[in-house]
């Protein structure tokens, strides 16, 4: 049996798309599944080979540690009834698996790092890191002591992987992308597209917030009748709606938008675009690509393999502004160009990214490296 320790399975953000879409691919001869998460929604979903357990989450740094000891506790109580085979934990968050027993073996999925969040990978000054000097060491001390714990690592990425090497880690890692339910993203008939290109993310400065602004004013100016849709939140909003305030008509804030709506925004735009500095692999464009949807993005590592320039996208180098905006005005100007690098796009991700081939991967990541301290002894005595 595998147990999923994440407690934030009914939220928006990317890891929660990732085990959703995860859970509703897994194998037909998959072991029995298990998550422990927080609060149900008034119908929360059902998965072949699922087991849902929810426990009470509160919503302080309290709240969590009181979750993960509710959490260690019936993780035992869990494996007393049937051999727990490996613990999966996603980070982050950090504080969970701090309280997952040593006797169990433990497959860390690290979407991202806080050497790579704080803006340290590579040398990067993109953006600066948003935590003091103490937060992040005390961060990056608690990450340091899961990616030893774990008995296997998953990374999403080649970048991914030489995050961990910064903390000492080089073996037991498993490369396994994120991935698209591309069932979800089909095409949908009668739908007009009358978004001109689609930011899709998180508003904040590692995200790439600032450069987000600066490139649709470009965009405005150069094409006044351009149409531009900003999908997301972060604590960076409100900067960016006040820098393109001046201009209602040609840009669309959805804010928070649910996964279910989504595919109907994607089938609404010619093309996806992102100037994020830094991210694990990015979901919204997999999705984008999926919906064939050409991206334009920049140079940077966790985009190797996926947007190939020329190919499924443009790149741009990292803050040039006018470059990455050459790329939209190209594509817009060039409606055969983007259709035949959407089609590519869609064929990559369908081929490469199809969470019906990759969920098999993982759960083969997950096949027992040790046994559980407590059964081997009960072995050993029988």
């Amino acid at each position: 049996m595998i147990v999923i320790v994440y407690p934030e399975f009914y939220g928006v953000a990317g890891i929660a798309r990732y085990l959703d879409s995860f859970l509703a691919n897994l194998p037909e001869r998959a072991p029995q599944v298990v998550l422990i998460t927080g609060e149900a929604l008034r119908d929360p979903p059902e998965y072949r080979g699922v087991e849902i357990i929810h426990l009470a989450l509160g919503r302080t740094r309290l709240g969590l540690l009181i979750w993960s000891w509710r959490a260690r506790r019936l993780l035992r109580e869990l494996h007393r009834l049937r051999p727990v085979t490996a613990v999966s934990l996603q980070i982050p968050p950090l504080i969970p698996g701090l309280f997952v027993g040593r006797e169990f073996p433990v497959v860390l999925t690290a979407h991202t790092t806080y050497e790579g969040m704080s803006g340290r990978f590579e040398g990067n000054r993109n953006f600066s890191s948003p935590w003091n000097p103490l937060a992040l060491w005390i961060k990056t001390r608690m990450e340091q002591r899961l990616i030893d714990r774990a008995d296997r690592i998953i990374t999403l990425t080649e970048q991914g992987r030489q995050e961990l090497a910064l903390y000492g880690r080089h073996d037991r890692i498993d490369v396994i992308p994120n991935g698209v339910d591309c069932a979800q993203f089909d095409e949908i008939e009668g739908v007009e597209r009358d978004i001109d290109v689609l930011f899709a993310g998180r508003i904040e400065k590692r995200k790439g917030s600032r450069p987000l602004a600066e490139v649709c004013r470009r965009l405005i100016e150069r094409e006044p009748r351009i149409r531009i849709a900003i999908v997301g939140y972060g604590d960076d909003e409100a900067h960016v709606r006040a820098a393109l305030q001046p201009w209602p008509d040609n840009v669309l804030f959805t804010g928070r938008v649910p996964f279910d709506a989504m595919a109907a925004l994607y089938h609404r735009s010619k093309l996806y675009a992102s100037t994020s500095y830094y991210e694990g692999l990015p979901g919204t464009c997999l999705e984008a690509m999926a919906a064939g949807l050409p991206a334009v993005v920049w140079d940077l590592l966790f985009y190797r393999g996926l947007v190939q320039d020329g190919v499924t996208g443009l790149l741009a180098l990292p803050n040039d502004h006018d470059g990455l905006a050459d790329g939209i005005l190209r594509l817009m100007g060039d409606p055969s160009l983007t259709r035949r690098m959407g089609a590519r796009a869609r064929s990559l991700v369908r081929e490469r990214y199809d969470w019906r081939r990759l969920a098999g991967h993982v759960i083969a990541s997950h096949a027992p490296a040790r046994q559980p301290a407590d059964t081997a002894a009960r072995q050993v005595a029988a």
